[in-house]
């Protein structure tokens, strides 16, 4: 088989959840350790960092990553779901696996792990975790496809556990209540093993607190350390004055570097000021979430640095300038063209759509930008509770993805009304971008959202969409 055809027989013969939902939820770890028996246990032999949570799980992941490889680790990178190519699952030092390890990796083993009939995460997990072993990485940082008990990535024994926000999301896998579902985020911590938390608060917090202990994990809430970590956001002018400032100061010259790298790529930045960073440490990665996003991050590295990784500050000053580049990291408050301006973010459930709202609402405030909202979303989250939090006044282009959780078009414009909510419907993506750019003045903003399915579709068609 070539590499096509490799990926016609997985996404046909193994039961895939960005295709078919919860029909291809297994949870459970039995067929994975039999498939890692297998393997040889091949995640024992390089280092893991365990990543948790509903939202964040990506930017958390690739930004680690970006950093450790500026501090010269080979960095294997997991994660999940793809968005054009199945291979951006599998990366190291950002490079995607090549098509031919996936088509000799299905060709060599097919027989015996088709009798076992794993999902598609599970076959993907250990293909992962052997490919990571054969490339001799030194560290590979694993993103939980879902909840983490029984999630198939829970067989490591990682240096670190990181868990990002909780937040509504698979409830019907993951349970109906906030407590609930960080029980099942929780089941990653591991007996002695230093755990960083996200946002959390109450019951929550509490879930996390006595797992901790239970496990005899040191524990580290990424909010502490908020009050010596301020944040803002930094508009583009707001950059280059910023630029020139340090340019007649005796910053140093890395933050400069930094600096320069943000704004040959974007219009904005978020900036942390702090007693390592006096001049700033600038995240390309933007939207309100990244606010959060930057706190658990930090206090991962730092726990890292604890247990003997050797990462500098110019390595936080490049990893977080630089992660799209370095870890291939796509579909987070990316803007995808100008004039006008296009932007795209996989945010899908409530708290990833109230980031996104928030940040459109300002862009809408500050710079007078009119809304046009390209909108689709599949049909097993909570599709009232997000069309509530949507802005009213913004002229919108329903659409569904080409998957088969996609919810029909008209479906979607029928619930959006009920919500005070008015656009038209277009039967496939490009079709509604394509409405949106030709309506749109090119002084205002395009934003392409509601799933990473409708994402992965403009993404997969920017030449037919001419996007720059």
């Amino acid at each position: 088989m070539d590499y096509q055809n490799t990926l016609k027989y997985l996404y046909e013969s193994v039961p895939m959840f960005q295709q078919i939902g919860g029909n291809a939820y297994k949870p459970g770890l039995e067929t994975t350790h039999r498939l890692d028996e297998h393997f040889g246990h091949p995640h024992q032999q390089f280092k893991t960092i365990h990543i948790a949570g509903t939202n964040g799980k990506g930017s958390c992941s690739h930004t680690i990553a970006a950093v450790l490889q500026s501090a010269g680790y080979r960095v294997g990178l997991f994660t999940s779901p793809h968005l054009v190519d199945f291979r951006e699952r599998i990366r190291i030092n950002g490079e995607m696996m090549p098509e031919e390890y996936v088509v000799n990796f299905v060709e060599e083993h097919r027989s015996f792990f088709e009798p076992l009939h794993p999902s598609f995460f599970e076959l993907t997990t250990v293909m992962a975790f052997r490919y990571f072993a054969d490339q001799k990485v030194d560290v590979a940082v694993i993103e939980v496809g879902m909840g983490g008990r029984l999630d198939c990535t829970n067989i490591i024994h990682p240096d670190l556990c990181v868990i990002t926000n909780i937040s509504f999301d698979h409830m019907q896998y993951l349970g109906n209540t906030l407590t609930k579902i960080a029980t099942e985020k929780a089941g990653i911590i591991k007996e002695g093993v230093p755990v960083v938390i996200g946002r959390a608060k109450g019951s929550v917090k509490r879930v996390f607190t006595m797992k901790a202990k239970e496990m005899n994990a040191p524990i580290n809430y990424a909010d502490s350390i908020s009050p010596n970590n301020p944040t803002d956001w930094l508009p583009y002018p707001e950059m280059q004055a910023l630029r020139k400032h340090l340019d007649n100061t005796l910053h140093p010259a890395d933050s400069i570097k930094a600096l320069d790298k943000i704004l040959d790529k974007r219009k904005d930045a978020i900036r942390i000021v702090n007693e390592m960073f006096p001049a700033g440490l600038f995240m390309e990665l933007s939207g309100l979430c990244q606010h959060e996003n930057i706190l658990t991050i930090l206090s991962a590295l730092k726990e890292l640095t604890k247990i003997g990784y050797r990462i500098c500050p110019k390595d936080y000053l490049n990893g977080f300038a630089d992660v799209c580049k370095l870890t291939g990291l796509m579909g987070r408050w990316q803007k995808v063209h100008s004039d006008p301006d296009i932007i795209c973010d996989t945010g899908h459930n409530v708290d990833g759509i109230k980031y996104v709202c928030g940040q459109l609402d300002f862009l809408h405030q500050k710079f007078n930008q009119e809304l046009h909202i390209v909108f689709g979303m599949v049909n097993d989250k909570d599709i009232s509770s997000v069309l509530q939090e949507l802005p009213k006044h913004a002229t919108y282009y329903f659409t569904k993805a080409s998957v088969k959780r996609a919810l029909p078009e008209n479906e979607l414009l029928a619930l959006a009304e009920t919500n005070g909510l008015k656009g038209t419907t277009y039967s496939t993506v490009v079709e509604a971008v394509q409405a949106a750019k030709k309506n749109c003045p090119l002084k205002d903003l395009i934003f392409i959202g509601g799933s990473s399915f409708i994402v992965a579709d403009l993404l997969a068609n920017r030449d037919t969409l001419n996007l720059y």
